[in-house]
């Protein structure tokens, strides 16, 4: 089993830049793929980015170009750097760790795009 916690949201105005941070513990984390996903208000929540065990990346049609994924399994963490940051990108933000059958979150950590 994995734990994640992350950090990094906040208020941001339309074209300025977050970045996300999610640190992972109790698990070996290089054996997870990685990724983030997002849930606005009324909306399911959906993916937006995923690195795999081997460093291969994807992304959500949204999101390509704006957003980077990055891992770090020396620290054991995963990051988002997102820019160009639109109001509707607003949403919380969770962490995802994904290995076989298993999925594990973190608690989210919100964004907010806004003027």
């Amino acid at each position: 089993q994995v734990q994640l916690v992350e950090s990094g949201g906040g208020l941001v105005q339309p074209g300025g830049s977050l970045r996300l941070s999610c640190a992972a513990s109790g698990s070996i984390f290089s054996i997870y793929d990685m990724g983030w996903y997002r849930q606005a208000p009324g909306k399911q929540r959906e993916l937006v980015a995923v690195v795999t065990t081997g460093g291969s990346t994807n992304y959500a049609d949204p999101v390509k170009g704006r957003f980077t994924i990055s891992r770090d399994n020396a620290k054991n963490t995963v990051s988002l750097q997102m820019n160009s940051l639109k109001p509707e990108d607003t949403a919380v933000y969770y962490c995802n760790a994904h290995h076989m059958i298993f999925h594990y979150w973190g608690q989210g950590t919100q964004v907010t795009v806004s003027s």
